[in-house]
């Protein structure tokens, strides 16, 4: 990440209001280079050490993550470069820090 720039790229609802909660959040992710790939988001501070996914084999990339409910926003690092998941159902702009 650059400077003040946050990448808030995934918008994850946990539960909608009234109904259930799940116990956790399923991320996939499947890159045939990366050496790490981590999560990062409003849930962990937007440290991404905090949140490896874990190898899978054939590039493919995997991590389960326990949330209360509620709305969360997160981003992958890639070998450090911040990207948006790209299957992300709902996605939120980009911003700066002021």
């Amino acid at each position: 990440m650059k400077g003040n720039e946050f990448m808030k790229g995934n918008k994850t609802n946990k539960a909608d209001a009234g109904g259930p909660a799940s116990p956790s959040v399923h991320l996939e992710f499947t890159h045939t280079t990366a050496a790490m790939v981590c999560v990062a988001g409003t849930f962990n501070d937007w440290r991404p050490e905090a949140s490896l996914m874990v190898a899978m084999g054939d590039g493919r990339w995997m991590k389960e993550l326990t949330l209360p409910p509620g709305t969360y926003e997160s981003c992958l690092v890639v070998d450090g470069a911040w990207k948006p998941d790209p299957l992300a159902g709902e996605t939120v702009p980009i911003r700066s820090a002021d």
